[in-house]
């Protein structure tokens, strides 16, 4: 109640202050900083209103049993365990809810959980270098914090800053420090608050860190010896040795941990368990008991000796297919020893008839790279020795059956490959008969060979190239021979995705575009791709697709736009993922190409149709203006006895139309004689008395129609016209008669006659009109 009468006094000596003025309501103190989980004390002035107030934390309504009225006009609020960090407090009327007045409180924490690490002098001494402390303080402040830290020997003696931080942590060179009890606090102050940490009281060796010791490696044939050196500080000490293979192929690193308590850090120890020729890696650190631990000391790397028990040979062969020759290649192979180790062994390899007797030549190589050799056998069975010398001593020897050809073994069925993973699981069936064991070799090119041992009919092969295609074989073994093996070709150790696509061509129509593609693998293992997917669209428009099966690589887009351009790729899909080809623009035509090569097709047959029809026009046209057609006006005409009427027979052809009168068609120069006649006078001609000779060609004489129209055309068209006959003189026997351009009276005054029918028609030969073709050149010659 101490804190609360003083307020109280505050509060009244200012109102005595104000004499008879009006004290305005109000809350006070304002914004006060406490510490977090203890009380804070609020008065509310009520010297405005009449009547109880209420109380409001952060806009929620706090308990009346908290809020005591001191008088009329002054209420106190108490909140204790405040653990807010920033809280608003207002006092309202209980009558009218109004706001009289409010702060803020705000809380703060004092730093803790301290921890201290004492730094070994690099350079000895025995007294620690640098002190380096940390703790925790969560607070969140407007307020710039600045933390000191403070150390002392012992309660009753003066405490020493170390040093000043604005971080949770802080370095400080140690000048005081001694291997005494530690007594260190923090402070954490700021312009509003201060807060001092508890005590953190410690034995300074378990703060203190040593340096990092030296270590020493020496490789011997069965292990490796290693030794390290570090100061004495009469404490318990313990060492930590890690060391590992160096690899450089990807695979991970195996640690190896060994922790040894000794009564001080110098101190040594033997690894054993490690590979012949390999480099292995090896570091150590070391602390004091319940203190930190030291720093790794540098690596120290160091090869490691063969050792003998190492050198265990296990010889393999692969057996080439026999040739025409009598002689068999048979690849021999073994364990590989490092190619890291400084020593020389030396291989003997012998090839011995199975029944005992020594067939080949001893074979000796010294061992710099693969372990391999060559051999040249007969089609019997043999048995091939190895033995490994090391400085003249036996150290290991293997041996290997070689069947005959075409010899009766047993062999594993029903082989199975599967990939998982990076690798790959293989399985088979047990042949019926007994067997020790199984051999399984692989490789994945035909000359680099890899074999192990299983008792089990399965096996899993690792460490495998990447999506490289192996070959895997599998031959059961018995006590001492060894079957026929079974193959599993061509399987992959990973497949990978499928191969590269691109795009072959894109022919674009106006609404349509046909796509084609191929793809092409750059590895052994890609992935089978199930299916292709054609993405193609606008830049302005959402991409579109279309999917087709795996075996198809072309498709046809449709409904495309005239006249636009779109872009297109492919994605091929398989189990293991997808490959995409690059994008390829095309823009589609503005019209239907087809319609465009149908018009020229019809164009073309069109004008090829009108060039022919005038080519042909103007062939028949050449003919018949080259065609020997006589002009009628240069033609002779007469009548030609037919033999029958020479011996005084008449023979009578009937007329098309009996009306008429031959004179209707043909004037012959006979009848212009007679005109003068008096016949001519009365207009009757009587051509039953005429008598010529007549000639009849099917295929000059016209009809008698055509002779009509012909004669009448000729007078009407020359009426000036005279035909005088002849001379007969010129032939012996001629039908032709000569024409001229003048015509006789005569004949103008026959054609004004009246034709008179003929009586006598029966005993009249027809006249018949004779044209010759040669009347062109009796034009010429005359």
């Amino acid at each position: 109640m101490y804190p609360f009468f003083v307020l109280y006094l505050m509060v009244m000596i200012g109102f005595m202050c104000n004499g008879q003025h009006e004290v305005p309501c109000d809350v006070f103190p304002k914004d006060q900083y406490i510490e977090v989980g203890s009380s804070a004390e609020v008065v509310c002035q009520t010297t405005c209103i009449r009547g109880k107030v209420s109380w409001t934390l952060n806009n929620l309504p706090v308990n009346e049993s908290l809020s005591q009225t001191i008088n009329s006009s002054h209420t106190v609020l108490t909140l204790r365990n405040f653990i807010h960090p920033s809280a608003t407090l207002q006092c309202h009327s209980a009558a009218t809810h109004q706001i009289l007045g409010g702060t803020t409180i705000r809380t703060y924490s004092k730093p803790g959980k301290i921890s201290c690490i004492m730094q070994e002098n690099p350079y000895g001494g025995g007294v620690p270098d640098l002190v380096t402390c940390s703790w925790e303080h969560q607070m969140i402040s407007p307020l710039k914090i600045n933390y000191t830290l403070v150390y002392e020997y012992s309660p009753t003696v003066a405490k020493a800053e170390l040093c000043v931080s604005q971080e949770t942590h802080c370095t400080a060179k140690n000048t005081v420090m001694q291997w005494t009890n530690a007594i260190f606090t923090v402070r954490a102050k700021t312009t509003a608050w201060e807060a001092t940490s508890d005590r953190y009281e410690v034995d300074p060796y378990r703060l203190l860190k040593l340096n990092q010791p030296t270590v020493k490696v020496t490789a011997f044939p069965d292990y490796l010896f290693v030794e390290w050196s570090k100061e004495s500080y009469n404490q318990r000490c313990h060492c930590e040795v890690k060391y590992s293979k160096v690899v450089s192929d990807g695979a991970p690193e195996v640690v190896l941990r060994k922790t040894l308590d000794n009564n001080n850090c110098p101190g040594n120890a033997p690894i054993e368990n490690v590979e012949s020729c390999t480099n292995y890696k090896v570091v150590v650190r070391c602390a004091l008991d319940k203190a930190p631990w030291s720093d790794w000391s540098q690596e120290e790397i160091v090869l490691t000796k063969l050792n003998n028990r190492h050198v265990k040979l296990r010889l393999w062969r692969k057996i080439a297919e026999p040739e025409e020759s009598e002689m068999r290649k048979v690849h021999a192979m073994w364990n590989e020893v490092p190619s890291t180790c400084q020593d020389t062994l030396i291989y003997t390899i012998k090839k011995n008839l199975y029944k005992g007797d020594v067939t080949g030549v001893n074979y000796t190589d010294i061992l710099y790279g693969n372990s391999t050799c060559d051999l040249a056998v007969s089609h019997d069975s043999h048995r091939i020795n190895l033995q490994a010398f090391k400085n003249g001593t036996l150290l290991a020897e293997d041996s290997v059956y070689v069947p005959a050809t075409g010899e009766s073994l047993p062999e594993v069925t029903d082989i199975q490959a599967s990939t998982l993973e990076g690798v790959i699981v293989v399985s088979w069936k047990a042949p019926v008969q007994p067997v020790s064991g199984y051999m399984i070799d692989w490789t994945h090119n035909g000359y680099k060979y890899y074999w192990k041992e299983s008792a089990y009919t399965n096996i899993t092969l690792s460490g495998l190239l990447d999506k490289k295609e192996y070959n895997i074989t599998v031959t059961p073994l018995f006590k001492d021979k060894t079957g026929h093996g079974t193959q599993a070709l061509h399987i992959c150790s990973r497949v990978g995705d499928p191969g590269n696509v691109t795009i072959i061509t894109v022919n674009p129509n106006d609404k349509s575009a046909f796509v084609s593609w191929n793809t092409k693998s750059q590895e052994e293992c890609s992935g089978v791709v199930i299916n292709y997917t054609v993405f193609y669209g606008t830049q302005t428009e959402t991409m579109l697709n279309v999917t087709v099966d795996g075996t198809r690589q072309d498709t046809n887009l449709k409904d495309l736009n005239p006249d636009t351009q779109y872009s297109v790729y492919i994605e091929a899909t398989s189990p293991t993922g997808t490959s995409k080809s690059s994008e390829r623009l095309f823009k589609t035509k503005r019209f239907d190409p087809r319609l465009l090569l149908a018009l020229i097709l019809c164009g073309s047959i069109i004008i090829i149709l009108v060039l022919s029809l005038g080519l042909f026009c103007a062939i028949q046209w050449r003919k018949f203006r080259e065609k020997p057609v006589p002009n009628p006006g240069l033609s002779s005409v007469a009548l030609w006895s037919s033999p029958s009427h020479q011996k005084g027979e008449t023979s009578i052809k009937p007329l098309n139309n009996p009306s008429e009168s031959l004179f209707d068609r043909i004037y012959t120069e006979e009848t212009q004689k007679t005109t003068t006649s008096p016949i001519a006078t009365s207009c009757t001609v009587h051509t039953a008395k005429v008598q010529t000779e007549e000639y009849t060609d099917p295929a000059t004489v016209l009809l008698p129609e055509e002779q009509n129209e012909k004669s009448v055309k000729q007078h009407l068209n020359s009426p000036g016209e005279s035909k005088p006959l002849l001379s007969s003189e010129n032939s012996n026997f001629s039908p032709y008669r000569s024409q001229s351009s003048v015509e006789s009276p005569t004949l103008m005054a026959n054609k004004l006659c009246k034709r008179v029918p003929v009586n006598q028609l029966e005993n009249t030969a027809p006249v018949t009109i004779y044209v010759t073709l040669d009347m062109l050149e009796q034009g010429q010659n005359r």
